[in-house]
């Protein structure tokens, strides 16, 4: 045990609190990513998060309130990489409504898909949880701003009551889509999927 904090002292001299802290804060989303992935809301308590990323309960109340607040942090970090991913795809599409709209199906279908961790923290698990329904609700909205502010950009001429319309139908059915996709009813093959639903989708945006 003396070792084990020599060890840690050593670790860290040198090194300023608020480095420690953010380093700590993201081991805690790290373990907490990973319990609420693979076992659900039920899976994430304060001692289980601790345990698995090896830190003292009072580092866990250092940086959340509660697991409520841990789960939005885990929430907000797998919502910004797949933001960071689908804007990239959107922009390599260019301007083809047809080729952007199935840029944006394939990448929120394979980003959910390919660690079934993401898509449960996204679309899938503690659907009651009330951090976790305004964290989906928010970022549904972002998500149709975008479609209306990318559509604006490339179709200035639309009017904009149809537009809002038609972000509000696809964002709806994106999420419907993405949870029947990672529940297995839609089969696996992604790019069948993908193309039954830009062939769907897109006459009705914009």
């Amino acid at each position: 045990m003396a070792n084990e904090t020599q060890t840690a002292a050593t670790r860290w001299a040198g090194v300023p609190l608020a480095a420690r802290r953010d380093e700590r804060r993201a081991r805690l989303v790290e373990a907490a990513f990973e319990l609420f992935g693979t076992q659900g809301e039920a899976g994430v308590s304060v001692r289980a998060v601790c345990r698995a990323c090896n830190l003292h309960a009072r580092y866990f109340y250092e940086s959340f309130s509660d697991t409520g607040e841990l789960l939005g942090a885990v929430y907000d970090r797998v919502a910004a990489e797949l933001s960071e991913r689908l804007l990239a795809a959107l922009e390599a599409a260019g301007d083809d409504l047809a080729e952007r709209t199935r840029a944006g199906i394939r990448t929120v279908l394979d980003f959910s898909s390919a660690d079934p961790r993401r898509g449960r923290v996204l679309f899938t698990e503690a659907r009651a949880n009330p951090v976790l329904a305004a964290r989906r609700q928010a970022a549904q909205t972002a998500l149709m701003d975008e479609v209306l502010h990318q559509e604006a950009r490339t179709r200035p001429a639309v009017d904009p009551r149809l537009a809002r319309v038609g972000a509000a139908m696809f964002t709806g059915a994106m999420v419907e889509l993405v949870q029947q996709w990672l529940a297995g009813s839609l089969g696996d093959d992604l790019d069948a999927v993908v193309d039954h639903a830009t062939l769907l989708m897109a006459p009705h945006l914009p």
